[in-house]
């Protein structure tokens, strides 16, 4: 499941997945969000925040993550993730080098940083 954050505003959207992502959560949450944001500023930040209870993305939601992220790559400023398995810190590391923005990743414990990081 993806919520959308409190903390989100202006051109600035922070998310919090919790189980396991699914292709609604993508195509009736997060990326009419991102195209909304879009849109009105052009370029956005996004924290994605990977909660304890993260299990992943089922594999038509990591499709549609990998898409929108290739067709949006320019629409970046940045990227911050925080918390997921070592396998999520090392895959993002990994799609960085494809995004034309600054991308960070941070453990869970350190999530204020995160804010604080994609706030500036």
């Amino acid at each position: 499941m993806i919520e959308i954050l409190s903390k989100s505003n202006k051109n600035l959207l922070a998310v919090k997945a919790t189980e396991k992502l699914t292709v609604e959560d993508y195509e009736e949450i997060f990326i009419p969000k991102l195209n909304e944001l879009i849109q009105q500023y052009g370029k956005i930040r996004v924290l994605f925040y990977l909660s304890e209870s993260f299990k992943g993305w089922k594999l038509g939601a990591m499709w549609d993550d990998a898409k929108f992220g290739m067709k949006h790559r320019n629409d970046f400023e940045k990227i911050a993730v925080a918390g997921g398995p070592a396998w999520v810190q090392w895959g993002t590391k990994i799609a960085s080098h494809l995004l034309k923005c600054n991308v960070k990743t941070f453990k869970l414990k350190e999530l204020q940083d995160a804010f604080e990081w994609i706030s500036l």
